[in-house]
């Protein structure tokens, strides 16, 4: 009986338990606030913000807000629609700001959340950014009548795809480091100007969807999610639309750069002046392997009239793929792989779905044809050749 007794006086205590877990506190302190006002605490949901709680504050500027959440939320201290800040609470968290009332989007600091304090590390390279590009626009306007204008908006535009570039390169970086959280959410729609985003949604959709593909298995109920999540389902069947019309013919055909088998980077873009047979295939797949001897027939027979083959492997391991450039005798033209399998970046570039694939290109790289194999490729060669 005791045992019992025991056991239904300790089951408060465990839901209580519970229940503090997802408690999540929101707390600090505003200088020279305005007595009476109002601070608000708003939600950033699926395709709106909401006003959830609100605080009057008195001359201490002290405030406070608790919320049960069961998933990271985004909110918002806000005293008005221009005056705010943004934080990312996960549930138990204990969460400090201290901030002058006026300039609560630069607060002097924050405390217990990991979330907000990441997206602080980001916005602080995003800024350094944007105050790069300001320099560039004051040393145009301190040149606007300069003889040398030309050279010094040639460097300007150098330089500002430079940095352009860098915060690409570091906004990829910190998704893949920050795997999982809804940080990476924000990373995907960040801007260095007005319509200036870092990330192109075309040219950087593998990011949004590795992020929409994260998130939405871990917090199919949050609302910035669910939205992310339609927006990247329209987002890839537009870009899948796009790329279709931009692999046909007469369109210059995507560059490529990856590792030869002496580990050195080759371009597609390098075999300009040729004509060039891109072509996808792999040691481990028996049609490809059926159409080598096709390719060595095209090569001894136009190689000297300017014929070139770029071909780009799906193996896994160098040496299978070494295996079956030997063993084919494909050792003449340009090889190159990533070894990722499916995972090459030239799958979604080139939306391949089977192999062998291939494009023939013109001297300039445009797309003169698709997929000729055996007796189609010979006849088109014999055409170009004539």
């Amino acid at each position: 009986m005791k045992k019992f007794i025991l056991i239904v006086v300790s089951l408060p205590f465990i839901f209580l338990a519970g229940c503090h877990k997802n408690l999540t506190s929101i707390s600090g302190k505003l200088k020279n606030p305005v007595k009476g006002e109002y601070l608000f605490l708003a939600e950033i949901k699926e395709n709106k913000v909401e006003n959830v709680d609100s605080v009057k504050l008195d001359e201490t500027g002290n405030f406070s807000f608790k919320r049960e959440i069961s998933y990271p939320v985004f909110y918002l201290l806000k005293q008005s629609n221009d005056n705010f800040f943004t934080l990312l609470a996960e549930p138990g968290e204990k969460i400090n700001v201290k901030a002058e009332y006026n300039k609560l989007n630069e607060p002097e600091s924050v405390t217990g959340s990991e979330g907000t304090t990441k997206m602080a590390e980001y916005n602080k390279a995003l800024k350094s950014t944007q105050e790069k590009l300001r320099g560039l626009s004051e040393i145009y306007r301190e040149n606007s009548e300069s003889p040398d204008l030309g050279k010094v908006v040639m460097t300007i535009d150098s330089m500002a795809q430079n940095y352009l570039s860098e915060i690409n390169t570091y906004t990829k970086k910190f998704i893949n480091e920050n795997s999982g959280s809804l940080v990476t959410l924000i990373a995907l729609y960040q801007q260095v100007a007005p319509r200036v985003y870092v990330l192109d949604p075309v040219k950087d959709i593998d990011y949004f969807l590795k992020v929409d593909s994260t998130l939405f298995k871990l917090y199919p109920e949050s609302g910035p999610v669910k939205a992310l999540h339609g927006q990247v389902e329209a987002l890839s069947e537009s870009v899948s639309s796009e790329k279709g019309s931009l692999l046909a013919p007469g369109n210059e055909a995507p560059d490529i750069t990856l590792p030869s088998p002496d580990g050195k980077m080759v371009s597609l873009s390098s075999t300009r002046g040729n004509i060039v047979l891109l072509d996808f295939w792999a040691a481990w797949c028996p049609p490809c392997r059926q159409e080598n001897p096709n390719l060595v027939k095209a090569w001894e027979k136009y190689h000297d009239k300017g014929f070139q083959i770029f071909q780009v492997s799906l193996d896994r391991t160098r040496e299978a793929w070494m295996k079956g450039i030997q063993e084919d005798n494909l050792g003449k033209w340009i090889h190159v792989s990533d070894l990722k399998y499916w995972n090459s970046s030239v799958v979604p570039q080139y939306r391949i779905e089977s192999i062998p694939h291939n494009y023939l290109l013109d001297r300039d790289g445009k797309i003169i044809d698709i997929n000729l194999r055996g007796k189609a490729l010979d006849e088109k060669l014999a055409e170009i050749f004539r």
